[in-house]
């Protein structure tokens, strides 16, 4: 086992003159890593970490966070206020206690939520790989013991724990297969290809003895870039590049085993250089209630002023109050203090108690969701069994009010896996699903080859091509079942389809493939071009010679370039137009079509041509355009087979699940790394983009044809109206195109043009740019965003939206432990929305205005006292009971209302998305709203205080001589408060439960079991309740208190009541319709106003508007080409530019041959002592 920490030094040793060299290189540009020895410099741990907090931060950034709050800081300086010996009306812990128990409560949860993303870190940190030891055998260790310049071993299906150089692997010349889906987004699998100098070390003895170093570049982001030297103990320099590249987050796939070597650790990794910091988030609630708390502050400010003058007025009147007003030299009477003494008596105005009622019913709101069996994703099969997960609960009511979502492609919308369906050949469709038209299915035409009928020459070609015309590689597993290994899954996909007619491929070599017919006869055709796909080309060809002889071309590709190459005889062109109709018959169903063409070639004219492919193959100046021109000559008079028709299998309930969104008007954008074709190909099968939707493309190829694009299109919607508008146009571009578009003078055109776009989809795009579309939105709309990946490259954009949605349940969980909220499946995300955030969000609205009112409500009261009490500072209340208001008595309505109120039931929300839009403008919590309640609670202040007042203005007495004082005034309103908030929180909510009745009326009769034994306390204990003995006969003999309790609650809410039945039955909204028939057990359906918003009566301009700039015949062309293929469905994905050519990469095999099946060798499991420096 190796260090990256030198012990003893050798001046003689020859290796360590080699770290010494490392040493002092290291503050250069790059960075060298020596191969098999110790490595001369410390660098970053692999150990990785998505926590908020660790043992140093949790305590400045958790204060950091709760002080944020000016709620917070305000508590603070009241209870530091409150110190002050002489000042506080209110007592000196009133106020800092409950504070502190407040921060230790939140502090407690956000540990508890933090320790979950811990320990989710610590399962992926705890993984185990194996090492190389010095010995030459393999050694198990954990992710985060692995260093830079250790010799890794990973097998098939497993995650790369670092980036690492490939020095060999299983498959011939170390070629191996990655899939990159959680970096890119890109279905299709790539070739990576070690060095011709390294890949025959396959032998971990062999491994061990190498020796050498890598010059490898700085640590960076870029994901397809990588520059470096490999040097070994006496040979030259030999170059590494990005094909030599497997970096972290990557996975290995068809490839028994690779080895390779660590160059960069943890969060110097490319994938987590492309990943931000996990933010400290905010909601939008916690903010708005920022402000309001501000406006609370400022009347605090006001009316400690108003109360102090009339303090210094009173008090400079020349009356004498010390009959009133003991006088004491001790007090501070000074204008200064007065002002203090009003402060911290109306402080209460901005409730303490908010900020626990929040968290306990956020807390709980959380569970909600981690319980919710109907979030609850099991799937035998892949071995999940996974509830949805909040991750946090600051943000819970976030989801009621989301705006955009930003989804990724693959693993989010899409399970990545290609299944041939159906094909046209001969102008005749095998589709055994077909529900129209005549239904054939795949037995039909192996019965058709059989007996000849319905064109068997051309079914024959069909199926040669299935399995001849690709770059797959079969494998013959231990179980005899053949498996293929494919770098295209769609070429997978179609030799696996060609299986359905008896058609298999069972051998390549490097100059031919085999296959078997579906008579039984095995075929040999000799392989001599392949002429290469390109997303240019937009097809891929290969010349054989078939076992009769006869030399012929395969080709397969997008239609729009297949048809214009067909022959202009009958027989090529027979099936044209039938093939043209089953091609957008495949495309309405969302599948991925490829058009199939056959041509014979003379052998004359191949000879001809294959010297002028061999020019141009070998040509120094302009080879790929000469290879295309070459490949295009022969690419001509082509004879029509057919067209396939592939899916791409979406996860469930995608298609449902994004017309809910859409319904609800939330704007869906898709954000991929995957290509155009693909992108729009699953955009149509997910009902992102529909057909008589009008599609908007911008391929850009300089900064100043992205502005003319955009500037033309907004030019034409601004002269129709329509920016900004929810057009029903698709908007699609690229991540070359956003380079431009995203620069400062272009962002507010570009972010105009997509928002005036029903859906946006972006391919071709880096996590970064993720991230910076996120950000765009946020920046330019204001309005809540909402991303949602599976995947390492979706954390940033998870990380920069306002909430974040991980897909949990799959291999590779980053994004899952990186996101705010983790669920198994994209369709849960309707309920996530629709039921809990819209349930969240108004409910935590309610907590949070009525916990304003309440408080209001009560202290108010004390600047009316003031007025009577010559403005002293006098406090109408008993102490404790002040402090006992917000603990005990209104505690529990503002928790029923946020833990059990609802307005509809769970399935109406799920099934009619349009009741999300109330939630989702915010409707319930603004400044309107909160300025409405604060009148409110004022006006009932009034009633509570001068009607029991004017009741008892003459004076009260009782049989024993008893008369009334502040106190038996100050426990009457008391009383009538409690009553009236409490019944307030009755009349506010709109589902009753047990706990509903319970948290009121055990509240009111809470108070009077409170004021009974506290009335009987005193002298018993001597420290509290002085002024309070006998003060529940006093108050329950009186008929003025039963008179008050009877009349004034009833005055002070008749006002409300009328107000909500008026609203409920005049103004009524679609929501209480839906409640009402709920109740009544009545037809939802009819009460539904919404339902999809019509798009817009302009949509004939929108036609005009389409396209209109393209002023370029050049640009026209390719956009009606594009056009077509979208159209058609075509899509296909295979690497482009890879580390092997597709024909050197198939003439690379001969699977007749056995494979290198060496089982790596494991050292025992007691690991070797580490040796010292001058040891190894």
């Amino acid at each position: 086992m190796r260090s990256n920490v030198g012990g003893e030094e050798d001046q003689g040793n020859p290796r360590n003159a080699d770290a010494r060299a490392q040493t002092e290189e290291s503050d250069g540009q790059g960075r060298r890593i020596l191969i098999n020895l110790p490595q001369g410099q410390k660098y970053k741990s692999n150990e990785i970490s998505t926590a908020k907090y660790n043992l140093f931060t949790f305590i400045p950034k958790f204060l950091f966070e709760q002080f944020r709050r000016y709620a917070n800081i305000f508590f603070l300086c009241i209870g530091l206020l409150q110190q002050i010996p002489g000042v506080s009306p209110t007592g000196k812990y009133v106020t800092i206690v409950p504070l502190f128990v407040i921060l230790t409560i939140t502090a407690v949860k956000e540990m508890v939520e933090d320790i979950k993303r811990h320990k989710a870190d610590s399962k992926v940190n705890h993984t185990k790989v194996k090492v190389l030891t010095s010995t030459g055998e393999w050694i198990h260790k954990k992710w985060m013991e692995v260093c830079v310049g250790d010799i890794l071993n990973i097998e098939n299906s497993s995650f790369f724990p670092a980036d690492l150089i490939l020095l060999a692997s299983s498959e011939p010349q170390g070629m191996c297969y990655i899939e990159t889906a959680n970096l890119d987004g890109e279905t299709n699998l790539k070739i990576r290809s070690g060095l011709v100098c390294t890949s025959e070390l396959t032998d971990p003895k062999n491994l061990a003895r190498l020796t050498g170093q890598v010059e490898a570049e700085q640590p960076n982001r870029s994901l397809y870039e990588f520059a470096g030297n490999i040097v070994l103990s006496g040979e030259q320099a030999v170059p590494v590049s990005a094909t030599q590249l497997l970096l972290r987050g990557a996975r290995l796939r068809n490839t028994n085993w690779v080895h390779g070597l660590v160059v960069y650790t943890g969060h110097e990794s490319k994938l987590l250089m492309n990943s931000t910091k996990a933010p400290l988030k905010r909601s939008t609630v916690d903010i708005v209630t920022n402000y309001q708390i501000i406006f609370l502050f400022v009347i605090l400010v006001c009316l400690s002023l108003i109360s102090a003058i009339g303090n210094l007025v009173k008090g400079n009147n020349g009356e004498d109050h010390e009959f009133y007003i003991k006088a004491d030299s001790n007090l501070n009477n000074g204008f200064g203090w007065q002002f203090i003494t009003f402060f911290i008596l109306y402080n209460n105005l901005i409730p303490i108690s908010l900020q626990v009622t929040l968290e306990i019913v956020k807390f709980i709101q959380a569970y909600y969701m981690n319980w919710d069996e109907a979030m609850h994703y099991i799937d035998p099969e892949m071995g999940v069994d996974s509830y949805a997960l909040a991750r946090t609960s600051n943000l819970n009511e976030e989801l009621g009010q989301i705006k955009y979502v930003f989804s990724d492609k693959t693993g989010t919308l899409t399970r990545n896996v290609m299944e041939y369906k159906k094909c046209s050949v001969a102008g005749v469709m095998y589709d055994p699903e077909r529900e129209f038209g005549k239904q054939l299915g795949h037995k039909d035409l192996v019965e058709n080859l059989k007996q000849g009928t319905n064109s068997p020459e051309m079914i024959s070609d069909f199926l040669t091509l299935l399995t001849v015309c690709h770059t797959v590689i079969p494998e013959q597993g231990e179980d005899g079942v053949t498996r293929y290994n494919a770098a295209s899954p769609d070429e997978k996909a179609l030799v696996e389809g060609a299986e359905k007619y008896d058609y298999r491929f069972v051998a390549r070599r490097p100059e031919s493939v085999t296959i078997k017919t579906c008579a039984g006869k095995m075929e040999t055709y000799q392989v001599l071009n392949v002429i290469e796909f390109t997303s240019t080309r937009k097809r891929m060809s290969i010349v054989v010679k078939t076992p009769s002889g006869e030399i012929k071309l395969y080709i397969k590709g997008a239609d729009s370039v297949i048809l214009e190459r067909l022959g202009q005889n009958r027989e090529q062109r027979e099936h044209y137009d039938t093939t043209l109709n089953h091609l957008e018959e495949f495309a309405k169903c969302g599948l991925r079509t490829l058009c199939l063409g056959v041509a014979t070639i003379p052998l004359a004219q191949y000879e001809e041509w294959n010297r002028r492919w061999v020019v141009a193959s070998t040509a120094i100046n302009d080879r790929e355009e000469q290879i295309d021109e070459v490949a295009t000559s022969l690419e001509t008079n082509l004879t029509l087979i057919g067209a396939t028709a592939i899916e791409d299998k979406l996860q469930d309930q995608v298609p449902e699940t994004i017309e809910k969104l859409l319904e609800a008007n939330i704007h869906v954008w898709m954000l991929t790394g995957d290509k155009q074709e693909t992108a729009i190909n699953i955009a149509k099968s997910c009902r992102l983009h529909r057909d008589n939707s009008d599609l908007f493309i911008i391929n850009s190829r300089s900064p100043e044809e992205a502005r003319e694009e955009i500037q033309e299109q907004l030019k034409e919607l601004k002269k129709d109206g329509l920016v900004g508008k929810s057009n029903d146009i698709t908007l699609v571009t690229d991540g070359k195109s956003l380079n431009y578009t995203l620069l400062p003078d272009m962002r507010k055109d570009f972010i105009d043009l997509c928002t005036s776009c029903r859906a946006v989809v972006c391919c071709r795009v880096s996590p970064i740019q993720k991230a910076d579309m996120v950000e765009l939105v946020k920046e330019h709309t204001g309005a809540i965003t909402l991303s949602i990946g599976d995947g390492a490259n979706d954390v940033a954009m998870i990380q920069k939206a306002a909430v974040g949605v991980g897909i949990s349940g799959n291999e590779g969980l980053q994004a899952a432990n990186s996101a705010d909220f983790a669920i198994a499946q994209f369709r849960f995300l309707s309920r996530l929305l629709f039921v809990h955030g819209a349930w969240n969000y108004s409910r935590i609205s309610k907590v949070i205005l009525y916990s304003f009112y309440k408080n209001i409500t009560l202290y108010i009261i004390e600047l009316w006292f003031a007025i009577y009490n010559y403005w002293s500072g006098q406090v109408i209340y008993e102490r404790w009971t002040i402090g006992m208001y917000n603990l005990f008595f209104t505690s529990a309505p503002p928790v029923a209302l946020g833990l059990f109120d609802r307005t509809c039931t769970a399935a109406t929300r799920e099934e009619y998305p349009s009741l999300y839009h109330s939630t989702q403008k915010s409707e319930f919590f603004n400044h309107r709203e909160f300025w409405k309640w604060i009148a409110n609670s004022i006006v009932h202040s009034v009633l509570l205080f001068w009607l029991p007042q004017m009741a008892m203005y003459f004076g009260v007495s009782w049989e024993s001589g008893q008369t009334d004082g502040y106190l038996v005034l100050g426990n009457t309103v008391y009383t009538l408060v409690v009553v009236t908030t409490c019944l307030k929180a009755g009349i506010e909510m709109d589902a009753w439960t047990w706990f509903s009745h319970g948290s009121i009326w055990g509240s009111i009769a809470l108070w009077f079991l409170f004021l009974v034994i506290y009335s009987h306390i005193w002298p018993s204990a001597k420290f509290v309740a002085s002024n309070m003995a006998g003060m529940s006969e006093i108050l329950l003999s009186s008929p003025v208190f039963w008179f008050c309790l009877l009349l004034v609650p009833t005055v002070t809410l008749l006002a409300d009541v009328a107000f909500r039945a008026i609203k409920t039955t005049v103004f009524t909204t679609e929501t209480d319709k839906i409640r009402i028939a709920e109740v009544m057990n009545k037809e939802v359906a009819v009460y539904v106003e919404g339902g999809r918003r019509p798009i817009s009566e302009t949509s004939r301009l929108l036609r005009n508007v389409r396209k209109r700039f393209r002023k370029n015949k050049q640009r026209q062309e390719e956009q009606a080409t594009m056009e077509m293929d979208v159209r058609h469905g075509y899509a296909f994905s295979q690497e482009e530019a890879g580390a092997v050519s597709q024909g050197e990469y198939i003439r690379r095999y001969d699977t007749t041959r056995p494979r290198i099946q060496q089982v790596p060798q494991m050292a025992p499991k007691v690991p070797p002592r580490k040796p010292k420096v001058h040891e190894v």
